[in-house]
This record gives structure tokens, C-alpha cells and sequence, in this order.
């Protein structure tokens, strides 16, 4: 990008991946866990672009991310610096964990701004309450970055968790508040965790790393010559001047899959850690989620429309509907409105055998909400029957659906607000609100809003089956051909 400063300047570069299959059902893997509304409005997809900019020499905040989840994230952004702005998208076609990733990012700011550019690399989904100490821990970093070291933040723990990996401190580094990294520690066990707690020597691994991309790919390509060699290949072959930058699938596939943990900073010789205290949370369970509201005397934290009579120590979040609880302890209640969860607090983390479980049965609700985001606006399921499906779809101005087909199923559209432009087979005409026009199966079909306003509009789908992979894309302007 123009606007990367040559030499050591920092660029944030933030990874918006994964499902956060913990949190079901508020985080699914349509619509995952940075993109969760807090209970202040903003998404943790939110908070981490700011906070980015915050750190940013001026330049731009560099994301990846997955195509998936591309078009929303984008205009996340537009809405915070608006539509003009520079800050470019790696888009990954499948996932293969945190050190392949990485590794794109550093090729494009090695040809952007050269291998003494420094990277701050933030996940997408972690909360941290004080700015201010992050920035100054972040700058600690920065300092030692310079100096050639590979940089991870240790979070001083404030319990002994057993969710989380830990980062034992070595030897101080001169001149700084850093430390040689000594030992990275999976997850313990409660006995050991508290260990840690009272030895004062460990911290808990906030995944957020501080590097040059020079001093990166250099230990990639000593610890993981195969990881280095295989992204290396698909940088070559990516489009530097598209926006967004797509990394090429069949060479990305190829890459092995491991984490920068894994991969290069458990086996790299120059790693080093400084130690934070700035409020930061991963939120890796609805027990963590918890943890952010304040309890009323009871213990018990509430979100929504709850009522709770003669329960204790529950974390209770609605949306629409009223929940009660009565004579209950220890639970957490989440309902998203098709879904409702309950589970022992103490057994939050396993959460994610739902979705396991809902992924076996190809049932819809591991990935979908009733509303689905989509980069032409939103869709909203108000019936899912056997013999029909029925949509309240809201195409933003200027978007355009996929000129598409289907094989099992009817639409009948209506319009309820807003001029959508339609084509049918060959023909194209308006609707106009309280107008409606029939798509019969097989025939190709595209809906368009040609006006400044949201058009929303009524679908009702009949027939045999009206899942979405029923879709033959013929023309996307969002490139999402398959």
C-alpha cells in the first residue's frame, strides 16, 4: 500500500478466523464470535479495529481473514473510517491455522515496506479493557521487536485458570521490561495452574505477537522450512494490486496447517515476552462472557428480557422472548430465539459437542441464525417448514444478488418497501412495493436494488428441499462462483 512507511514502521495485522464454537448459539460459524454484539453494541471485530488504529504509525491495519467473512468485516470498517479507506484484506480459501497466515501477512509487508517492518499481530475476537496500558505494553514490545526478537504478550493471571496455555518467563532482557521466553505450557490441570498463580514466573498466552516480518519468515524458514516454502509459493502468485488479495487455493491447500506457537515460537532461539496487565479477555466460554456483566445480589448475571425467582449464580442471556428462571443455580441460558442453551456453568467449555453434534446431523443451526448476513444485506427466516421456507430479505442500495438457479425449490417474491429490479429467465422490470412476481424451478433469476434505499422484500420458497446449498451461481459481483 502507498501509505506503509519504509523501514520499522507498525502494522497492526488482525486474524478473523474460526467458528468460537464455544459460544453457540450467539457465535456460529456463519456469523462467529468477533462479530458477537457486547453489551455496549460493539462487536469484538469492532474494538480490535480500533484498537489497531490506535497503535498504527499512520499506515494502514492489514486483515486476514476468509471470503466468508470478508464483505461484513469490510463494512465494519467503512462504518468506523468510512468507505475511502486503505486498509487492504489477505483473504484466506480455507483455513490452515495462525503460522500459514502470518507468514502471508509478512511476505506483503516485506514487498510493501521492506523486513524491518514490524507487525503487531491481534486476533479478531479478544476483549481488553484498558487501551491505554496496551498501548504502552505494546509499545514495550516494539522496543524489543527492533532489536530482532520474536515478541508474544503474557497476561498476568489473575486466577489459576486452566483454559488457557502459559508463557514462563526466563532471563531479563537488558535495557527492557522483556524477558527471554523459557517455556510455552499447555494448558494445566487446577493443581498446577495454581502453581503457576503463586510462582509469579508465568502468564497466561494471549496469542497477540510483536515482530518484524524479516525476523518472522527468518524462523519460519529455519523451524517450519515446509510452512515458509508452501506460503512463499502463494504469495507469488497473488494479485499484490487487487483488493481484496486472494490467496490462491490450490497452493494454500498445500500448506501444512500448525500454529505460530507450534510451528516457530516454541522452537525459535530469540522469542521473548513482556508481561500485561490491561484488562484482556479471550472470551473462550459463556463463564467468560459472564464475567463482563455485574451480578445482581444474588449472583445471577442478566442480559435481555429475564425474570428470576429463587435462583442463584446463573448468567442468563434473551433476546426476543422472555426467560425465566426459577429455583435454579449455576446455569447459563442463552437464547438466540431458534435456539436455546443450557448448561452447568462449570461445564461451559463443552459447548462445542453441541456443534459437533448439530455438524453430524447437517443441521443448519451450527452455522446459521434466523437473520444470515450476506454482503448484498441480510435475509431473516420467519418459517422453516417441511412443505415451505419463508425469508424476509433486505438488499442494501447499489447491491446485487448472484444471478442464480435452483433445482428444488419456487420463490415467490413481494415487495414491501423500496423499487427492486428484477431478472427473470430474459426479462427484467421493476417491482414495486405491494408487487410480486413468481421464479419458477430451474429458471435463472437475479434481484437487484437499483434505488438509495433498502429494499425489503417478502420470499417464499415451496418444494422439496431449501437448504442453501440448492444454489447454482451463474454471475456474482462478490465473486462467491462455485
Amino acid at each position: 500500500m502507498s501509505n506503509i512507511n519504509s523501514g520499522e514502521a507498525l502494522i497492526p495485522v488482525i486474524l478473523s478466523g474460526g467458528s468460537g464454537t464455544r459460544l453457540w448459539p450467539v457465535s456460529r460459524r456463519a456469523h462467529p464470535k468477533p462479530f458477537m454484539k457486547l453489551m455496549d453494541g460493539e462487536s469484538l471485530a469492532e474494538k480490535t479495529f480500533r484498537r489497531a488504529l490506535g497503535v498504527a504509525d499512520n499506515g494502514p491495519v492489514l486483515t486476514v481473514t476468509s471470503r466468508d467473512y470478508y464483505f461484513y468485516t469490510r463494512d465494519i470498517y467503512d462504518e468506523i473510517v468510512g468507505e475511502q479507506h486503505d486498509h487492504p484484506f489477505l483473504l484466506e480459501p480455507m483455513g490452515r491455522n495462525t503460522a500459514p497466515a502470518i507468514a502471508l501477512a509478512a511476505f506483503y509487508l516485506v514487498d510493501k515496506a521492506g523486513p524491518k517492518a514490524l507487525m503487531l499481530v491481534l486476533p479478531a475476537d479478544h476483549l481488553i479493557r484498558d487501551e491505554q496500558q496496551f498501548q504502552s505494553t505494546v509499545q514495550e514490545a516494539r522496543a524489543i521487536a527492533e532489536r530482532g526478537y520474536l515478541v508474544t504478550f503474557a497476561i498476568h493471571p489473575t486466577h489459576a485458570e486452566t483454559g488457557y496455555g502459559y508463557i514462563r518467563k526466563g532471563a531479563e532482557i537488558a535495557g527492557s521490561v522483556g524477558h527471554e521466553v523459557a517455556a510455552f505450557v499447555e494448558k494445566p490441570d487446577e493443581g498446577t495452574a495454581l502453581e503457576y498463580l503463586e510462582s509469579g514466573q508465568y502468564g497466561w498466552n494471549s496469542g497477540m505477537f510483536c515482530f518484524s516480518a524479516g525476523a518472522y519468515l527468518d524462523a519460519l524458514e529455519q523451524n517450519a522450512p515446509e510452512i515458509h516454502k508452501a506460503a512463499r509459493s502463494c504469495w507469488a502468485a497473488i494479485d499484490s494490486g487487487q483488493e481484496p488479495m486472494e490467496i490462491p487455493g490450490d497452493l494454500f491447500s498445500e500448506c501444512p496447517s500448525d500454529s505460530i506457537d507450534y510451528a516457530v515460537m516454541e522452537k525459535a532461539a530469540n522469542c521473548a515476552v513482556v508481561s500485561g496487565d490491561f484488562g484482556w479477555s479471550d472470551i473462550g466460554s459463556w463463564k467468560a462472557m459472564s464475567d463482563l456483566y455485574e451480578s445482581d445480589v444474588a449472583g445471577n448475571r442478566i442480559q435481555g428480557k429475564v425474570i428470576v425467582v429463587e435462583s442463584r449464580d446463573c448468567f442468563i442471556q434473551g433476546e426476543d422472548r422472555l426467560v425465566a428462571a426459577v429455583g435454579v443455580n449455576d446455569l447459563v441460558i442463552v437464547d438466540t430465539g431458534d435456539a436455546v442453551l443450557v448448561a452447568d456453568r462449570d461445564r461451559a467449555q463443552d459447548v462445542k459437542e453441541v456443534v459437533n453434534q448439530l455438524s453430524d446431523l447437517k443441521d443448519e443451526a451450527a452455522e446459521f441464525h434466523k437473520t444470515v448476513y450476506r454482503p448484498w444485506g441480510c435475509y431473516s427466516i420467519l418459517e422453516d417448514a417441511a412443505d415451505c421456507k419463508v425469508k424476509r430479505l433486505v438488499v442494501k442500495p447499489g447491491q446485487v444478488l448472484s444471478l442464480q438457479m435452483h433445482y428444488k425449490r419456487s420463490e415467490h417474491w413481494t415487495v414491501i418497501k423500496g423499487v427492486a429490479k428484477v431478472r427473470l429467465g430474459d426479462r427484467e422490470f421493476l417491482l414495486n412495493p405491494n408487487e410480486s412476481t413468481y421464479i419458477p424451478v430451474e429458471t435463472q433469476h437475479r434481484l437487484e436494488n437499483p434505488g438509495s434505499e433498502d429494499v425489503h422484500l417478502i420470499e417464499v420458497q415451496t418444494g422439496q428441499y431449501f437448504g442453501e446449498d440448492d444454489i447454482v451461481r451463474y454471475e456474482d459481483i462478490y465473486g462467491r462462483i462455485k
